[in-house]
């Protein structure tokens, strides 16, 4: 197992998701007030743009796993 690409990958994972999570939770409030849509349609809001956050995370972790791999290429298995 290649650690420092794993640190590089978790590191930026909790970088960008802090991000994702708080944008698509900040949109959920943000849109319910603006339309006055009440608390209940706030949170429905909150959790469908943290799906698509989940899904956004999943698709960043699938593309830098490809770009630096977790498992040396070269290594012989024990």
């Amino acid at each position: 197992m290649n650690t420092r690409n794993l640190v590089t990958i978790l590191s930026m994972m909790v970088l960008v998701g802090t991000e994702v999570f708080a944008v698509a939770i900040a949109a959920g409030w943000a849109l319910a007030g603006l339309f006055d849509l009440g608390d209940t349609i706030g949170h429905v809001l909150m959790v469908i743009f943290s799906l698509f956050a989940a899904w956004v995370m999943r698709q960043l972790w699938l593309r830098a796993t490809s770009i630096e791999p977790l498992r040396d290429r070269t290594s012989s298995s024990r």
